[in-house]
């Protein structure tokens, strides 16, 4: 017969390590408990009496408890018997989680959606639909202001006989007050396509790491060229130039005025239609056209012999008194 050699499951504490059991009195199950009992103050010497190892060493009673009392006594009493919940009770607690459950969902997606939400493009959004209501209203007293000067024009004919003096006409006519129809060109010249596809923007000429676009200081040089060489009337993209009237960059823009104009730009002049476009070609102009064909940028010039431009938009004009 062979003996069993395996080692029993667990090792059988002594009787003077035994651990003691307390019963907590004010434990909530205390009465529906099996069993529960309590030791006089007098039993606690007797139990250290039984105990083989008698020492005051603090690291050797922790390593006794560890192994001997490894579960509390206060966890053993709460695990002998169990509360019972009713139906009700147990269902109100699952609504009120799947409701807080809910809430906090709704709250972090409405979160994550303002995160991901650009608060400068509600901005930008909201200039633009300002602008372009200014921009309206700009163009409707435009077109108000012309049709009451044309009434002054009809009623000054009917007392004076005569409209306007040859002077004054061509105060506004310079000034760019009054609609006016003539023969002339149209100048229209555009951006690289390059420079449309990447969407960059630079005023050197000749370098690699930027592409050279159209910008206010051409359009500039253009229009003065077509003033020196005889234009009446000079419009922009339909935006008339007057007296006040600026070309200028801001930020990404070309403004006429206070008119955004993108490429391709139109530059159609009132005058000498022979005159202008003998002075705006490639001939007479042969380093502008150069360096406009190093960008990319082809200005093309056509004849035309009705063009017709609107008034510009004009404001008060102040000028220096003297003061007496």
């Amino acid at each position: 017969m062979v003996p069993d050699t395996s080692a029993p499951v667990s090792f059988p504490v002594p009787k003077e390590n035994e651990p003691v059991r307390r019963r907590s009195v004010f434990s909530r199950s205390i009465r529906g408990a099996d069993s529960h009992h309590a030791l006089a103050p007098d039993d606690a010497s007797a139990i250290r009496s039984r105990r083989r190892r008698k020492t005051s060493d603090d690291s050797l009673r922790l390593i006794d408890d560890l192994v001997n009392r490894p579960m509390d006594p206060m966890f053993s009493d709460s695990r002998l018997v169990h509360e019972h919940h009713s139906v009700i009770v147990t269902w109100v607690n699952r609504v009120i989680v799947f409701i807080i459950c809910v809430g906090v969902g709704f709250a972090g997606s409405l979160f994550v959606q303002q995160l991901q939400s650009d608060p400068r493009k509600q901005v930008r959004q909201t200039l633009a639909s300002q602008l372009e209501n200014r921009n309206s209203q700009i163009d409707d007293l435009t077109s108000q202001v012309n049709d009451l000067r044309s009434q002054v024009d009809e009623q000054s004919k009917r007392i004076s006989g005569s409209v306007k003096s040859d002077i004054l006409l061509r105060d506004e006519l310079v000034n760019g007050t009054v609609a006016v129809t003539g023969e002339g060109i149209t100048m229209s010249l555009a951006d690289p396509i390059a420079a449309s596809q990447s969407g960059t923007s630079s005023n050197r000429v000749g370098t690699t790491s930027s592409i050279r676009v159209v910008t206010d200081l051409d359009l500039q040089l253009l229009v003065s060229l077509m003033f020196q060489n005889g234009a009446e009337a000079i419009s922009i993209n339909g935006n008339r130039l007057g007296a006040q009237t600026s070309i200028r960059k801001a930020g990404g823009h070309i403004l006429i005025g206070m008119t955004a104009v993108e490429s391709p730009y139109s530059i159609e002049a009132i005058g000498n239609k022979n005159t202008l476009a003998q002075a705006m070609n490639e001939e007479h102009l042969p380093n502008l056209y150069a360096s406009f064909k190093a960008a990319g940028i082809y200005p093309q010039v056509s004849k035309s012999n009705s063009i017709t431009l609107k008034a510009a938009v004009t404001s008060e004009i102040q000028y220096a008194e003297r003061n007496e």
